[in-house]
């Protein structure tokens, strides 16, 4: 797909995205803070690990629970608390609790790992896989796998003990890595039969679309057979229409994006507890928009989120930022992997170019297989 003709692509599905919603209302967020460790600046989320610590949250007194008398846990007590902020709150305004969660490893995660970060943007994240793995669309690790299991049994854990409020609604990437991540982490759960784990694909929530493999997905119909009760999208897409193998999304553009799901969820969406299996790059974009501090997540990784969404005047609404996206090159050959260009990273020891990775077979469920002469890729 020609570089306009995958941005058009891009603002088609913004706007289908945004069809159904009420034009005259620009939705502002914001984080509410005091809740949660992960809101806190003194929190390094390079040691957080929700499971030691309630998903974050902190352990304190609410207004809506002072003077009660029953024994509430500190998940309980918190969700009175977010029902007195929404019973009070003014018409136009409205809160959320978003558990964030990141997908478990994928093989593109190993793969960077194995190969060293440099080697891997300029070079091998280009090709499908290697002589042993394969990481376009990447599936989840045996590691991915485990990291899923251990988000499940928590789960279990703070139903059974916390009597945590649930989610009411669950949203996925379309990417496969989020999509066995959510299967494994919530399927089989304790679930209330008002809330089951019924979850809606969304294209707006895929990985920061960049020009390696791992960021193109695979076809409606691949969905639709390995995950039969998975709810897809109105307007999704039989084939990757936005992954083209020769721009990138920068990170501006990205926020966009992220603004525009968030919207179809606060508009469409009457859950006030909702959970959305996502990627690191979206999670960090999804992140900034809702204003909310830095804050990374290992792979496999959970947050919840209190978001304060308040419905203003399209008045109000800031000038449109431009989707836009740039170039990104690639080494036809191992680079080495000393770090001496801002061109992702690493210099190439063959040439470097800015061309079609690939011949975009849309119709190769697996991914794309057709390459051009020298730039044939792996498995």
């Amino acid at each position: 797909m020609h570089a306009l003709t995958r941005v058009a692509a891009v603002a088609a599905l913004v706007a289908s995205c945004s069809a159904a919603l009420d034009p005259s209302k620009y939705v502002q967020y914001s984080t509410v803070t005091g809740y949660f460790l992960q809101d806190e600046p003194d929190t390094n989320s390079s040691t957080f690990d929700y499971t030691e610590n309630n998903f974050g949250l902190i352990k304190r007194n609410y207004p809506a629970t002072n003077g009660l008398s029953a024994k509430l846990t500190q998940w309980q007590k918190f969700k009175k608390q977010v029902d007195v902020l929404n019973a009070k709150a003014s018409a136009d305004t409205v809160y959320k609790v978003l558990f964030l969660g990141r997908h478990g490893e994928g093989y593109h995660n190993a793969a960077e790992s194995f190969y060293g970060t440099p080697a891997w943007n300029c070079y091998w994240a280009e090709l499908n896989g290697n002589e042993t793995v394969r990481w376009a669309d990447a599936k989840i690790t045996a590691l991915g796998i485990e990291q899923a299991q251990v988000a499940h049994d928590f789960w279990q854990q703070e139903i059974d003990e916390q009597k945590i409020q649930v989610p009411q609604s669950y949203y996925t990437s379309p990417l496969s890595r989020c999509l066995q991540t959510a299967e494994i982490t919530f399927s089989g759960l304790d679930l209330p039969a008002k809330y089951p784990f019924v979850p809606t694909v969304k294209e707006l929530l895929r990985e920061g679309i960049s020009i390696h493999t791992c960021d193109h997905r695979r076809s409606k119909s691949y969905i639709e057979e390995k995950f039969p009760s998975y709810v897809i999208e109105a307007d999704f897409s039989e084939d990757d229409e936005l992954w083209n193998g020769v721009t990138k999304e920068v990170p501006d553009a990205q926020d966009v994006r992220s603004k525009k799901w968030l919207d179809q969820v606060f508009h469409e969406d009457d859950s006030t507890w909702i959970s959305v299996t996502s990627h690191s790059g979206e999670i960090a974009s999804t992140l900034r928009v809702l204003g909310h501090q830095v804050f990374s997540l290992a792979t496999g990784a959970v947050i919840p989120v209190l978001v304060k969404a308040k419905f203003l005047p399209a008045s109000e609404k800031p000038p449109p930022t431009p989707i836009s996206w740039t170039a990104s090159s690639h080494c036809t050959s191992p680079p080495k992997t000393s770090i001496e260009s801002k061109d992702q990273g690493c210099r190439c020891t063959g040439s470097k170019v800015t061309t079609p990775l690939v011949k975009v077979t849309n119709t190769n469920t697996a991914g794309p297989t057709s390459y051009p002469g020298p730039y044939r890729r792996g498995i």
